[in-house]
């Protein structure tokens, strides 16, 4: 009896931790009025920014400087937030739970959660070629190179503009359609009056476009001069 109560009593405690770690280890929230789990868009467009930033400056000091440090450094971090976010809980990403921190007074939009880790998937695997290749194996290429101005695109529209790229592909592969995209973008409608671009804008865009060429024809000597320090500083600076 003793054998069977206490084999029992582990049965019952392993079915608990079990339940436990189902409770952690999912991916998006269920809110009420959603049919679906869904995540808030806020703080991805938030997190999305904060990795765009770190993401960029490692990779202009590449440019500047040929010092592939800081990169090393900020693709090791993007993979492992991408990590957590896909296999753990993207409640447990550092990363969101910082732009969560920063919108916390935003009231949220909730966007669908299976389009945005198809998306996630896809940046993990960019990550993953990124981080054998240039931390792990110590090496750079052109493909490389493409894959990190890819993940900088992929960034920037999140966050500039709350385009999931990533998403876009997700119907492709995928025979259901994504629902509850940001900005109601999957929901087929007419746009609104205020939406609509008219002609006369598009001709200003283009004019605009025209105008920096002729700025640039114009003044780009004058422009490449180095500016006066005008109080002298940096020159007596240089001088000692």
């Amino acid at each position: 009896m003793d054998q069977k109560y206490y084999h029992d009593y582990r049965e019952t405690d392993r079915r608990k931790e079990y339940n436990l770690m189902n409770k952690k280890i999912y991916f998006g929230e269920n809110v009420d009025g959603y049919d679906i789990p869904v995540l808030n868009e806020r703080e991805i467009r938030a997190a999305a920014g904060i990795l765009f930033l770190i993401m960029f400056i490692s990779i202009l000091v590449v440019v500047l400087k040929g010092d592939f440090l800081l990169l090393k450094y900020a693709i090791t971090i993007f993979l492992t937030d991408i990590l957590i976010r896909v296999f753990v809980n993207p409640k447990f990403s550092p990363s969101l739970i910082i732009g969560r921190l920063i919108v916390r007074n935003q009231v949220p939009e909730y966007v669908g959660a299976q389009q945005k880790k198809f998306a996630w998937i896809i940046g993990l695997v960019l990550a993953a070629i990124t981080f054998i290749s240039i931390a792990v194996l110590d090496v750079r290429s052109p493909i490389t190179g493409i894959i990190c101005l890819i993940c900088l695109i992929f960034l920037f529209f999140e966050t500039a503009f709350g385009i999931c790229l990533g998403c876009k592909f997700y119907s492709i592969f995928y025979k259901e359609k994504a629902q509850y995209c940001p900005g109601e973008v999957c929901d087929a409608k007419s746009k609104q009056e205020i939406q609509k671009t008219s002609k006369v804008q598009v001709l200003i865009v283009l004019g605009f476009i025209a105008y920096i060429f002729v700025i640039v024809f114009v003044f780009n000597d004058n422009f490449n001069k180095r500016p006066h320090d005008l109080f002298g500083i940096v020159s007596s600076t240089q001088a000692k």
